[in-house]
């Protein structure tokens, strides 16, 4: 090396006692900045100054030591990503809410007008600083069939107000620990769906979905109904507390929507805390004006295809959309214009049509059964 030039600086090696020391300043200075509760931070703090006593009457390489850093990492890295404080701006506009839910969902408008009614209930309030009666507001549960349009139009709802859309589903949940959480006494605690959903959404006012809510086992069903009905009552869910946590998180802010197929398997004292709306199955006059205008054009593009490449006749709509025989939604219709696009895609991939038009003609070769 040239004397002449200046030696490149290197970087510092770290001790592993040095490493430990900066693991722990850094806890320190993660609870100091985070937002939380005063006397939470205080608890934060005491236990990032027990853990540094550990570590200098055990040793940075014993097994306590270890342990007990991993646990109270894990506990405050998901306590200071709470949104205590942090709340989304909501969109307090009807008119834009009503263009939401006409875009994603075709007829419903009975559905439509009640929710639109419930929106401009929380939009006044939302203006008049009313949040008593948000707290006190219904929790929607639209109820019906598979596949006629439950989730979907819980998620247009948060994306009318402007809020971030969570999803908790309900199906097979075995016990009341997925949504409150595991006490820290355990070695593989973790907290409930209640608050990694807040620490997804990162802020305090989403809207939660909790999905098929009938659908839960039978042996937790009365435990997880038990938890619910804390969850949704908004004396008890100002100060819900997840057993990880161990601390009081005000629920309030949330919009809760719930689903379900029916509702003979939820409890008395939830169905009490919901307000129901019935989802009718659709006509086959409303499936073609689904598959035409909403389906078709976005499963053709997410199959790499264009409107030149696959056209379909008007006059075979009527036999795509009961291949099979009845069906109450349309999750059926959707997996049979998916199998048409694949079909012509693999058809123009290998080079034996550049463009396909699907008429009564040829659409036996497209559909699973005509």
């Amino acid at each position: 090396m040239d004397p002449a030039q200046p030696t490149p600086p290197t970087t510092p090696v770290l001790t592993s006692q040095e490493k430990t020391n900066d693991q722990i300043r850094r806890l320190g200075e993660m609870v100091e900045k985070a937002s939380v509760p005063p006397d939470l931070r205080s608890l934060l703090s005491d236990r990032v100054s027990r853990l540094a006593l550990l570590r200098a009457s055990a040793g940075f390489m014993s097994a306590n030591y270890i342990i007990e850093y991993e646990t109270t990492a894990a506990y405050i890295k998901w306590v200071v990503k709470l949104p205590w404080q942090t709340a989304s701006q909501d969109l307090l506009d009807l008119v834009k809410a009503k263009e939401i839910l006409d875009k994603n969902h075709y007829g419903l408008d009975a559905i439509k007008n009640r929710i639109l009614e419930y929106l401009a209930t929380i939009i006044l309030n939302v203006q008049h600083g009313g949040k008593e009666y948000l707290a006190h507001a219904p929790i929607l549960c639209l109820v019906g069939l598979a596949g006629t349009g439950k989730t979907t139009l819980a998620r247009s709802i948060a994306e009318a107000l402007g809020k971030k859309f969570e999803r908790i589903p309900f199906g097979g949940m075995g016990d009341s620990r997925s949504l409150r959480g595991q006490s820290r006494a355990f070695a593989d605690a973790e907290p409930g769906g209640i608050v990694k959903k807040l620490v997804h959404a990162e802020t305090k006012n989403p809207v939660i979905l909790l999905d098929e809510l009938d659908r839960v086992t039978e042996t937790a069903r009365a435990d997880i109904m038990g938890v619910l009905v804390e969850l949704l009552d908004p004396e008890q869910n100002q100060a819900f507390t997840d057993h990880y946590v161990d601390y009081p998180f005000d629920l309030t802010d949330i919009l809760f929507v719930a689903t379900a197929n029916n509702t003979t398997n939820i409890s008395t004292a939830v169905l009490d805390r919901l307000e129901i709306i019935q989802m009718p199955s659709y006509t086959d006059a409303e499936k073609v004006v689904i598959a035409k205008q909403y389906l078709f054009t976005k499963i053709r593009a997410q199959t790499g295809l264009n409107d030149k490449q696959l056209m379909i006749d008007d006059t075979v709509w009527p036999g795509i959309i009961r291949p099979l025989g009845f069906d109450s939604g349309i999750r059926s219709l959707e997996r049979t214009i998916e199998g048409i696009c694949r079909k012509v895609a693999r058809m123009i991939v290998e080079g034996k049509a550049q463009s396909v038009g699907v008429t009564l003609d040829n659409v036996k070769g497209f559909l699973p059964t005509y």
